[in-house]
């Protein structure tokens, strides 16, 4: 734990009161009272009303909204200061390797780096070349393919197979920007879970979450090159082709389909059993159980009728 003061002091935010311990950073919904959060947008003016932060980084104007429990620390950049307090609970990275706690009937090829406190189920194969990193947990029967690293406190779960070159648990992309134009990294403190029977292609991306999780629930099959965004989850049995890219907290259901090249932006919920076909681009949440296209994804008949009448047009226009 770290004091309050002590933190206040490293991120030029003034303050003098009572002193609390404080654990980490996390969402006004999900903060505990030993949690530190923070409030840049209107849009969160109901969590912020029931949070359970110990403290708050927010603008003086909305500081009469904050909670008689809850600390105000007022500054007129929360999220700038919200990114220097991601540093101080960054997790130190650190080269100490250590051995493994290893379950029954295992294959490791001896040209794997462990980090310290790994655990691996029962009939795990990891093959050469492969990074574990600190307090990784990977479930039983999964294979690790050459070549794949997974970031510290990362979560895999069983039967999996993960291909050469994938990465677990990466940052996700972050940054607070300064009034000088500078671009100040917000740090990932949250995890990477895979669930089970989740299969991931050769040179795939998952981040980490800034806060919580990145989840990808069991069943889900990922094609080669295709990156999944910090705090996303993706729904049970997904099928996503190569070069989809997932904005970071994207919400899909179970049975989504994704063709190649598709995406989404960020913040947005899919139905379950959609699909969303090749390079359809998804910039606002889609209701289950219809196929959409195009950019800005719409149902994929309409899209089909569209370019027809575009075509037609430019037809009467020669």
């Amino acid at each position: 734990m770290i004091g309050l003061n002590f933190i206040t002091k490293e991120i030029g935010v003034n303050y003098i009161g009572e002193e609390k311990n404080i654990n980490g950073v996390n969402t006004l919904t999900d903060a505990k009272e030993d949690e530190i959060s923070f409030y840049n947008s209107s849009k969160y003016i109901d969590d912020l009303l029931i949070t359970k932060a110990s403290a708050v980084l927010i603008e003086e104007k909305y500081a009469n909204l904050v909670p008689s429990s809850t600390i105000a620390l007022i500054t007129d950049e929360p999220y700038l200061k919200l990114a220097l307090t991601s540093k101080i609970f960054s997790y130190k990275i650190v080269t100490k390797g250590g051995h493994p706690h290893l379950g029954d009937n295992c294959d490791i090829d001896k040209r794997i780096r462990f980090g310290q406190n790994v655990t691996i189920g029962n009939n795990v194969t990891i093959l050469a070349g492969c990074y574990i990193g600190d307090n990784v947990t990977i479930g039983s029967n999964t294979l690790l393919h050459s070549n794949v690293s997974i970031y510290h406190h990362s979560i895999i779960g069983e039967d999996c197979i993960i291909h050469s070159g994938a990465v677990i648990g990466s940052d996700g992309y972050g940054f607070a920007h300064t009034k000088q134009g500078e671009h100040i990294k917000i740090y990932q403190n949250g995890i990477a879970e895979i669930g089970d029977r989740v299969e991931i292609g050769a040179n795939c991306t998952v981040d980490r979450a800034v806060f919580g999780k990145t989840i990808i629930r069991s069943g889900t099959k990922l094609d080669n090159l295709i990156h999944i965004g910090h705090n996303s989850d993706i729904g049970e049995n997904n099928l996503m082709a190569s070069q989809v890219g997932i904005s970071g907290s994207t919400n899909l259901g179970k049975n989504v389909i994704m063709a190649g090249q598709s995406g989404t932006a960020g913040h947005l919920f899919v139905g379950d059993f959609a699909t969303i076909s090749a390079r359809g681009g998804v910039t606002k949440s889609l209701a289950g159980g219809k196929i959409y296209g195009g950019f800005p994804a719409i149902e994929h008949k309409r899209w089909l009728k569209l370019q027809a009448k575009i075509s037609l047009l430019l037809k009467i226009k020669k």
